[in-house]
């Protein structure tokens, strides 16, 4: 079985394919360019590597894509320039979820995928019943309003807990949210909680991408971690941040 990965050249993408890798998985990778992948992946056995802009590809081809898959990982995410935040398409996230959920939804697997994708704190979890401090609504409220790559990240969660919630036969999810990232060389010890301890906004804590890459890997190869976190949105900290 084969892991799908979307945003792969990205910072923390990079380094949940390496981990998957290393574990020994199948990992596929969908990426727009080359650019962004380190040299050795080309050469790293068990890595399929397709070049193309993943809403630009048909139904057919994301069908082929999907089918064979156990675990789809999305990583995607917008260039933080004035053109990735603000340029077309301003729902890069919510349209690859959508359409990579409905290519599985076509799909011959006998067992629901395992979709797996990251997000932010800054995404309040309303169907869990999460309330923040009003100071944290405010700012997300502008920022949803200023910069568009919030509100993406917002509809990408809102595709999997709107279409794909109880017990649906094709697709099981997890939103992972990581607080402010940062690089670490090595995973470090990290604490996952259903909702956010602190104010996403004005107390953030620290989460380095590497760790964020651990926990997404464990997701898909322990089953007893999945099913403690299917159908969830599981924030995750560094110990000491």
């Amino acid at each position: 079985m084969t892991t799908l990965v979307v945003g792969a050249s990205g910072a923390t993408g990079r380094l949940v394919v390496k981990q998957l890798l290393a574990e020994g998985e199948r990992v596929s990778v969908i990426v727009r360019s080359m650019d962004g992948l380190p040299e050795t992946f080309a050469r790293s056995e068990g890595l399929t590597i397709t070049v193309a802009n993943l809403l630009d590809l048909s139904d057919e081809d994301l069908l082929q894509h999907v089918q064979g898959c156990r675990a789809i990982v999305s990583c995607l995410g917008h260039n933080m320039s004035i053109k990735g935040m603000f340029g077309q398409p301003t729902r890069l996230v919510a349209q690859g979820v959508q359409r990579l959920c409905q290519a599985v939804e076509k799909t011959t697997a006998q067992v629901p995928v395992k979709f797996v994708l990251m997000n932010t704190t800054g995404n309040q979890n309303l169907e869990a019943g999460e309330v923040v401090p009003m100071s944290q609504s405010i700012a997300v409220a502008l920022i949803r309003r200023l910069l568009p790559p919030h509100a993406d990240n917002e509809a990408a969660a809102d595709v999997l807990q709107v279409n794909y919630g109880g017990n649906h036969s094709k697709v099981e999810w997890v939103v992972v949210r990581p607080d402010s990232l940062i690089n670490d060389e090595l995973v470090t010890d990290y604490e996952v909680f259903p909702s956010p301890i602190r104010n996403a906004i004005f107390d953030a804590g620290t989460t380095s991408r590497i760790n964020v890459a651990n926990f997404m890997l464990r997701l898909i190869v322990d089953q007893a971690l999945w099913k403690a976190w299917s159908g969830q949105m599981p924030v995750i900290y560094n110990t000491h941040g």
